[in-house]
């Protein structure tokens, strides 16, 4: 038996490439999984252990050679992956600061409940040393903003100043949810908070810094391009075409998800892929014009080399956000594939990709976007690859490009869909309408239309481009708003456990990889994820990390303790339970009952008292007479009784929100952090 494995692997020699991004992810994901924090012994065993299988690699070149690679290659996306993580860490707030912000704005966008947000850098905060302020802050402007000298809207490279709240990035909201805090330390953000002051203008935008001047570029094309088109059309165009999607309206952002065509606003693959893909297309076509150059020289690698340039600036001019830079490290290695006369969408193209991204942002690995943009493009790879080596019918030649489309959304919506579904608790019944309706015109449009206006804007003509963008836009967000009201069009799942996209990935994965009978093994890893996430259950009660909320599970959704209060809790909860509905249904589904600061209800034979407000310390001692939990949004004052657990400010803080499980005995006690591990995130 081990001799015929080894001899399968053997077989695998030739596109060993395949599979080392594969190993290298594994890697990188058992970092990220790791209890704990390694330590500088674990890594010292992990790098020799890597030494150990590269010689073993290079002495044994038959069978044992490729298994130690796999190996080697695990070992180091680890390594890799904790590098990185020491890398880039920097100061974290560990306590609630109020008081005098200071720092010079590096970016600009809105938060989820809709208010301008800044980034700040070269940070100050009065009365804290300079080694303990974080390198970046992020403060959300929920008043009005002037300066002293009348309104003022702060631009990128400006330094101002505001008098705000700032705490360190918070935990997930339930054990096991999204980790706020670990995104937060991978992008150097050490603080975030909110200011209801005005915004003080120190210093204007002087245009220091090469990615400062960039980003003010990014901003003045926005606007212009917002002023050209108005409303929902122009900040779509803005959004496309800079990545500032600041402007776009809460109604229309909801709209695009429900019918599954938000990617059309994430700068990502399919805009550089478009985008690229025309400017090659449009210089094959030019240098063609030209018989003398067409004739005596390399005219596709000239165009491939141009449309890596067209690629590079797009980079720059969307922010290069990781999203933005994933796509141009992946767009790029195709067309380099071309200059070295190699077949320019092949999976060792989309390998190499994926190898640099990991290579470059191992953290990206967690990231839906990332998850979504290599599913989308391995699958295209592999499915129009075999309909190029499929003898038989083909289309007619008229009727190909709408082929093409068809099969591309079909396959990318298919592919993407188990990631989207488990990242966004959705999934849009008639998603795949609406790209058919959709992306062509991205692709015919607006994209070249894009392109078009760059060069037009010299002679002062880009206005006539932009304004081409117009009635497409416009029909895009008709669609979504049609598509996402009909009924039906959006259903909801449940969050689902931790092992479920890693097993749908492997199963995708075997099934391109894999040849003829064998194929048949990725059912394994797809069925198993299939009966885990059909079998996954939520935690009977959620505690927020503030106190301020509880959540029970009913049989009619998850009843809230209060109607407002801790609203992104409430909100990513009840999507978690897969039935979102507003946070004041679910506190009237009278699941708590009692007088305003003192909430009680019982669960599993239990009785929790929920306590809030100024006088919630002050119950404590009465509602421990008779209630086995105790949640308040206070600190303890006395002595806690016997027999009563207390979750109150001080011990939510150092646990992050809490999960009640019922257990034969009652109820058991599961924490973030105890999910979470002491990580560098966490530690501060």
């Amino acid at each position: 038996m081990l001799g015929q494995i080894l001899l399968r692997v053997e077989t695998e020699r030739g596109r060993f490439l395949h599979w080392v991004p594969i190993f290298l992810a594994t890697g990188i994901g058992g970092y990220f999984l790791w209890p704990n924090e390694p330590s500088e012994t674990i890594y010292m065993a992990l790098g020799g252990f890597v030494l150990l299988m590269l010689a073993v690699r290079w002495r044994l070149p038959w069978g044992y050679g490729p298994v130690a690679g796999m190996f080697a290659l695990v070992a180091l996306g680890i390594c890799l992956a904790g590098a990185r993580a020491h890398y880039v860490a920097g100061p974290v707030l560990g306590y609630r600061y109020y008081g005098a912000i200071e720092g010079r704005v590096v970016a600009m966008d809105r938060s989820q409940s809709d208010a301008v947000r800044l980034t700040l850098d070269q940070v100050r905060l009065s009365d804290t040393a300079p080694d303990r302020v974080p390198r970046k802050v992020r403060v959300s402007l929920l008043g009005a903003f002037e300066g002293g000298l009348g309104a003022f809207t702060p631009q990128v490279g400006a330094r101002v100043a505001l008098t705000g709240h700032l705490s360190g990035p918070n935990g997930p909201v339930e054990p096991g949810g999204f980790d706020f805090q670990r995104m937060a330390w991978f992008r150097g953000i050490g603080a975030v908070g909110y200011t209801r002051t005005p915004v003080m203008l120190l210093a204007p935008a002087n245009g220091s810094g090469v990615r400062v001047q960039v980003t003010r570029t990014r901003m003045a094309i926005a606007n212009w391009v917002r002023g050209i088109l108005p409303g929902e059309t122009g900040a779509f165009a803005a959004a496309v075409t800079t990545g500032d999607r600041s402007a776009m309206g809460q109604d229309t952002l909801a709209a695009l998800r429900g019918a599954n065509l938000a990617h059309l606003l994430a700068i990502s693959g399919l805009h550089m892929g478009l985008l690229t893909g025309f400017v090659y297309q449009a210089m094959r076509y030019l240098l063609a014009l030209v018989p003398w150059v067409a004739l005596r020289f390399p005219t596709k690698k000239y165009a491939a080399l141009a449309a890596i340039g067209a690629g590079g600036v797009y980079l720059l001019l969307s922010g290069g956000s990781i999203s933005t830079e994933r796509a141009f490290i992946m767009v790029s290695t195709m067309l380099v594939a071309i200059l070295f006369d190699r077949r320019a969408l092949s999976l060792r193209a989309v390998a190499m990709a994926a190898i640099l991204v990991l290579l470059l942002h191992p953290e990206a690995l967690t990231e839906p976007g990332f998850q979504m943009s290599f599913a989308a493009t391995t699958a295209l790879v592999a499915v129009f690859g075999w309909l190029r080596r499929r003898e038989g019918w083909r289309a007619p030649k008229w009727a190909q490009p709408v082929l093409a489309v068809l099969v591309s959304s079909a396959v990318a919506a298919a592919a993407t869909a188990p990631f989207g579904a488990a990242h966004f608790n959705q999934v849009s019944h008639f998603g795949l309408i609406a790209n058919l309706v959709s992306v062509p015109l991205m692709g015919a449009v607006i994209m070249p239309a894009a392109v078009v206006a760059a060069l037009l804007s010299p002679f002062g003509l880009g206005w006539v481009a932009i304004s081409a963008m117009g009635p497409p836009i416009g029909w895009i967000i008709f669609v979504a708003h049609w598509v996402s009201s009909l009924d039906g069009a959006i259903g909801h799942v449940p969050q689902p456990p931790s092992s479920v996209l890693p097993l749908v990935a492997i199963g995708g994965l075997l099934v391109v990889l894999l040849r003829r009978w064998e194929r048949a093994l990725a059912l394994l890893p797809l069925c198993l994820a299939a009966f885990l996430w059909a079998q996954a259950t939520r935690p009977l009660v959620l505690i927020s990390q503030t106190g301020g909320l509880v959540g029970v599970l009913t049989p009619e959704g998850r009843a809230l303790s209060k109607p407002k209060g801790d609203g992104f809790a409430a909100k990513v909860w009840l999507e978690n339970d897969g039935a979102p509905m507003a946070q004041a249904a679910a506190y009237q589904l009278g699941e708590f009952s009692g007088a305003k600061g003192l909430s009680e209800t019982t669960i599993a034979g239990k009785t929790l008292v929920h306590l809030t407000g100024k006088s919630g310390a002050k119950q404590l001692q009465a509602a421990c007479a008779y209630a086995d939990f105790v949640v308040m949004n206070s600190t303890i004052l006395d002595t806690v009784p016997v027999g009563c657990q207390v979750f109150d400010v001080g011990a939510l803080r150092a646990s992050g929100a809490v999960a009640l499980w019922p257990t034969p005995n009652g109820l058991s006690v599961e924490t973030a952090r105890d999910r979470q591990g002491n990580r560098l995130w966490t530690h501060w």
